[in-house]
């Protein structure tokens, strides 16, 4: 998987599937909303959904009023087909096309938002890469919602490798850089009437002292 080309393989997932025909899809995200309400997030937030693809995530988040979302993909078939949908109302989302171990955020964010990209980071350097990045991109009170699968969970997404995580390892993957605040497991069912195992963690950001 050294010169395993990731752009390319999720260009070519969004170019040739359907929405309804991808294992996360969801008509309401009902987690990751639940979030936004748990954590009293407001709806004049700087809020970014890392790997939103076409997700749902953005279209409930408008209809709740929020006022700064910003969406990033590393698949400009997936911004695409999310603006297509949204038809006007994309015009109030920043679109951001980039792998997210290469973004370079030009803001700081309130709350950053991942259920689909981090687990699909396999190696040392790509996920320190994550870290680093979201640290610089949260303002200093900001909050990190991480989801991925658990060790209960699929072992591959899309024809790839994954990697899983428990409360505890993601914990302490993370802690150099975020203080965890709480952690929930949560089971997805798939159009396909298949259920994943996903662990969701919130954390916030640790400042220098």
């Amino acid at each position: 998987m050294e010169n395993f080309d990731r752009q390319k393989h999720w260009e070519e997932i969004y170019q040739t599937k359907e929405l309804k025909d991808v294992s996360w899809f969801q008509p309401k995200p009902e987690t990751s909303l639940s979030f936004f309400e748990k954590w009293n997030v407001p709806t004049t937030a700087k809020v970014i959904d890392i790997g939103g693809g076409d997700s749902f995530l953005v279209d409930h988040l408008l209809d709740l009023g929020y006022q700064d979302i910003s969406v990033l993909d590393i698949s400009a078939s997936a911004i695409e087909r999310a603006k297509q949908r949204l038809g006007n109302r994309a015009e109030q989302v920043k679109w951001i096309i980039s792998d997210i171990t290469d973004f370079q955020p030009t803001e700081k964010y309130d709350f950053w938002h991942d259920r689909a990209a981090f687990h699909f980071l396999v190696n040392e350097k790509d996920i320190s890469n994550y870290m680093k990045i979201a640290h610089e991109g949260l303002n200093p009170s900001g909050v990190l919602v991480i989801g991925t699968f658990s060790e209960q969970g699929p072992k591959k997404c899309s024809g790839i490798e994954i990697k899983q995580y428990s409360e505890v390892n993601m914990t302490d993957r993370l802690k150099a850089l975020f203080e965890k605040l709480n952690c929930i497991t949560v089971d997805h069912k798939t159009p396909f009437d298949t259920i994943q195992n996903f662990v969701f963690c919130t954390f916030r950001k640790l400042n220098p002292n």
